[in-house]
């Protein structure tokens, strides 16, 4: 007996042992009465043989209205060109004006289900070399993001002025802290992303271990190489997947509608570096972020790390002195942030090493 039997047969039981109460078993077991008695009609006519499923195959089926001659003739012509759908097998003249399309497509479907169409053995050949795989790689299942700088998520937007005319607008943000650094340049390419690479590790205050890009061409080339040579993690999304760089696709929405759109914009691409470096400041110490509480990227570091301070307290007074800076926290890393986000002349990206980079 199936387990849906068995089923309706607790319905039946239940109904007996209660008063014969069709609704009462109705309620316990959540069906509705007509379900109830059909199957209590079809149990006192059949017994429990009746409480089993019935084929729903209909009572007259199709059958083949195609002759055998051509049923070969499709055959034939399956087998001379084995990749040839029904579209282009009807169109050939021996079944030309003969057949229509569908039917030799229910002529193929039959010929596969009886096993009677011998379809070819296929080689494995590329049509082209694969690009050679750089450093880059996709995201680590195993990758653990859970600290400021774990990963940093890039992206670059084209920003119009008139129709035709444009700038680069090029974003990082680290997904925990949310903090933010924003440049624009004539063009994206490999060479102006390496250059806004070192404007992410001079103005981010923590190390950035892992940065994640699309697919674009501009982070391939220099900016890959240079990701390489300072040690960085490159994480390169899959195809069609830019939800997956969602936080800094969410920010660039943000720069969008809070600077470019509002704001009194000079677009030389100096000048405008100077009035995104004003908002990139106001973004990450003045503007509240709901993700964090409504907090500052820099108010939510500080506290961040004045807790890591104080758990980490003992375990740093008996470190190795060669160990005894911070990777991700104050006091060297905060008074650098001071600097970078107060410079004297601030649309030019610090050329300090961070002092937290390895």
């Amino acid at each position: 007996m199936s387990r849906a039997a068995r089923l309706r047969l607790r319905w039946i039981d239940y109904y007996n042992s209660h008063g014969r109460n069709a609704s009462l078993t109705c309620r316990h077991f959540g069906i509705s009465r007509q379900t109830f008695y059909r199957w209590k009609r079809r149990y006192e006519r059949e017994g429990i043989k009746g409480l089993e499923d019935r084929s729903r195959r209909p009572k007259k089926v199709r059958r083949p209205t195609w002759s055998l001659e051509l049923e070969q003739e499709v055959k034939r012509l399956r087998e001379q060109y084995p990749r040839w759908g029904k579209d282009k097998l009807a169109r050939l003249e021996p079944l030309k004006g003969r057949v229509s399309v569908s039917m030799v497509g229910r002529i193929l479907r039959h010929l596969k289900a009886t096993g009677r169409l011998r379809e070819p053995l296929l080689r494995a050949v590329s049509g082209r070399k694969r690009r050679k795989r750089g450093y880059a790689i996709r995201m680590p299942k195993d990758y653990v993001v859970k600290e400021a700088g774990d990963l940093v998520q890039m992206d670059v937007k084209y920003v119009g002025i008139v129709p035709g005319v444009g700038v680069k607008h090029f974003s990082a943000k680290d997904v925990i802290s949310k903090w933010n650094v924003m440049e624009v340049h004539a063009r994206a390419t490999s060479r102006t992303a390496k250059e806004f690479l070192d404007a992410v590790e001079g103005r981010m205050p923590f190390r950035v271990k892992a940065i994640q890009v699309d697919g674009g061409s501009e982070f391939l080339g220099e900016f890959e190489r240079e990701c390489e040579r300072r040690g960085i993690i490159l994480i390169r999304l899959p195809p069609r997947s830019p939800k997956l760089n969602g936080a800094v696709e969410r920010a660039i929405r943000t720069h969008t509608e809070e600077f470019y759109e509002v704001a009194d914009l000079d677009w030389r691409i100096s000048v405008l570096n100077k009035q995104l470096m004003e908002y990139e400041r106001v973004y990450n110490e003045v503007r509240p972020h709901q993700a964090l509480g409504y907090l500052t990227p820099k108010e939510w570091l500080e506290k961040h790390w004045v807790e890591r301070s104080s758990a980490g307290k003992t375990e740093r007074a008996t470190s190795h002195p060669s160990q005894g800076r911070m990777t991700n926290g104050p006091p060297a890393v905060w008074r650098q942030l001071n600097a970078i986000t107060h410079p004297t002349n601030s649309h030019q990206p610090s050329k300090q090493p961070s002092a937290c980079h390895t």
